[in-house]
């Protein structure tokens, strides 16, 4: 966690600990002068250090909260794809197997039929609920950004690396 939050601290992305001022922080780092680089000493007061751990838990959580979202759209569709082949049968006294944990019971079409309609409406429910997380995050994420650059301006990143 201190990685990430040095990197957000400074593009350099040096692993060293945190120091009062950014003059400081490049010189353990062995880095080149903060003058040559355009930067200016800058404290880090605690208020704003909440700020950059809040904003680099927020982005993680965005992450885990998006790939939750893509594994439940992929089981959404594994549902709708399960309820276009039962269409397709034509013998409408088959018992269907549909599987309840480890367990799979047989059932009528017409049944399995409305417990994968009651589990699509569940997961798009959920869907729906993630991405109302997510918007807030983004909105937190956006303030957070405003605040810090407009401290700090030039001498933090906070946008993602696309590594």
């Amino acid at each position: 966690m201190r990685m990430l939050i040095c990197k957000l601290l400074l593009p350099g992305g040096c692993q060293a600990a945190f120091r009062k001022n950014l003059h400081n922080h490049h010189a353990d780092c062995l880095m080149e002068p903060p003058q040559s680089q355009g930067v200016e000493d800058v404290n880090v007061t605690f208020e704003d250090q909440q700020k950059i751990n809040k904003f680099a838990r927020s982005t993680n959580r965005m992450t885990e909260l998006k790939k939750e979202i893509e594994s439940k759209k992929k089981s959404l569709q594994n549902l709708q794809d399960a309820s276009d082949d039962l269409m397709m049968f034509d013998d409408d006294s088959l018992l269907i197997p549909y599987q309840i944990g480890d367990v799979f019971i047989s059932h009528t079409q017409e049944e399995t039929q409305e417990m994968l309609e009651a589990a699509k409406e569940a997961l798009e429910q959920e869907v729906k609920e993630l991405d109302e997380r997510v918007s807030a995050i983004q909105q937190l994420l956006s303030d957070l950004k405003v605040q810090l650059y407009a401290k700090f301006g030039n001498n933090i990143n906070l946008e993602a690396d696309e590594s």
